[in-house]
């Protein structure tokens, strides 16, 4: 699994709360938001692509995993 470091989500988070602080163990919580949300994504592109008889996974896979977790909602 990729690592990203806690101050890329503290950045995140900045950007949408302005001057709020972020705890670490909120940032913390935000790598496994996105960590689950990237691996749901990940499997239906991956899913996209071999329905299609691709060893490939192209931008539009995950283009339409996305569009198809958020139609999910």
């Amino acid at each position: 699994m990729v690592k990203i470091p806690l101050a890329t989500f503290k950045k995140l988070i900045k950007e949408v709360g302005g001057d709020m602080r972020v705890s670490n163990p909120a940032a913390k919580e935000m790598t496994v938001a996105v960590g689950e949300i990237g691996r749901k994504i990940a499997g239906d592109a991956v899913t996209f692509a071999r329905h299609t008889g691709r060893k490939t996974v192209t931008e539009e896979d995950i283009k339409l995993a996305y569009k198809n977790l958020l139609d999910e909602k």
